[in-house]
């Protein structure tokens, strides 16, 4: 009998999965662990003759709407679902997000240790969902629940925190046309671009259709207390919130910037009430 990766992996998740798993009745006459192939092609929609060939590799190539039918169909969380594109050869569709982004609590938890490292936690649509101590007190500006994009352009402070404020902005603006890129249906997107459209500036510079990630820069902020800080930044996908970014930055040590980012963190330690404003959420 013919196979493929793509049949192994489904008859193998298949057998992982009992009836109740999927909302069905047990009938208590089963020869074999798993649900049945008749089963899985009933909730993903399919033909039971269309399923059979997938599992023995006669069929290799199904449509998106099909693995995505699979992946519903088997229980199958994030990394799963990536795996079963992969075997396909595609490339997963975006999903449609919505409701409540929130921070990953280990992870503010951990970067609330960084006492010398600002930190935000970026949501899907350039939210800011989290930040540590330290990055409250350099990004005064960014409350939890602001959004980064719309700050850039709609929030004269932001202006002036920025030294090359125009380098800033161009490279928000690309950011945010690679987040779309990967999440076109997303809402919270589309509603964060409609308002930046207000904007002359964003809307010129979202004509030129510049598209990068965020990765490893240098850029100089003009902090209000402490004054000019030089910091590199570094950025990191959250794996366990697809969509979430978390920033870093950091300051050579023996320079002025270090010294800085040690009085503020300092200030802000001894502020009252300083852990309490940690956290935004965004729907």
């Amino acid at each position: 009998m013919a196979t493929s990766m793509l049949g192994d992996y489904l008859r193998g998740r298949r057998a992982q999965l009992t009836p109740l798993d999927v909302g069905l009745s047990e009938d208590g006459r089963r020869r074999v662990p798993g649900l049945r192939r008749e089963e899985v092609a009933m909730l993903a929609r399919i033909s039971v003759d269309y399923y059979l060939r997938l599992e023995q590799g006669r069929e290799r190539r199904p449509s998106p709407q099909v693995l995505e039918a699979l992946s519903e169909a088997l229980l199958l969380d994030d990394d799963g679902r990536l795996h079963l594109y992969r075997l396909a050869g595609m490339t997963p569709l975006p999903r449609r997000e919505g409701g409540i982004e929130q921070a990953d609590a280990q992870l503010l938890a951990m970067a609330e240790l960084w006492d010398r490292t600002p930190a935000l936690i970026l949501g899907r649509a350039y939210d800011v969902l989290a930040a540590n101590t330290l990055g409250r007190a350099v990004f005064n500006h960014l409350e939890p629940g602001a959004n980064l994009l719309l700050a850039m352009f709609l929030d004269p402070s932001v202006r002036a925190f920025h030294a090359d404020w125009e380098t800033a902005a161009a490279n928000a603006v690309a950011g945010f046309r690679f987040l779309e890129g990967a999440r076109p249906l997303d809402p919270r997107i589309q509603e964060v671009l409609r308002t930046a459209g207000t904007s002359r500036e964003f809307a010129d510079l979202w004509r030129r259709r510049d598209a990068r990630g965020k990765s490893h820069a240098s850029k100089v902020l003009l902090h209000p207390e402490v004054g000019e800080l030089t910091l590199r930044m570094q950025t990191f996908d959250v794996r366990s919130a697809p969509g979430q970014q978390l920033i870093v930055y950091h300051a050579q040590e023996g320079t002025p910037t270090a010294d800085a980012l040690r009085l503020l963190g300092s200030l802000a330690a001894t502020r009252p009430g300083h852990r309490d404003d940690s956290r935004g959420t965004v729907s």
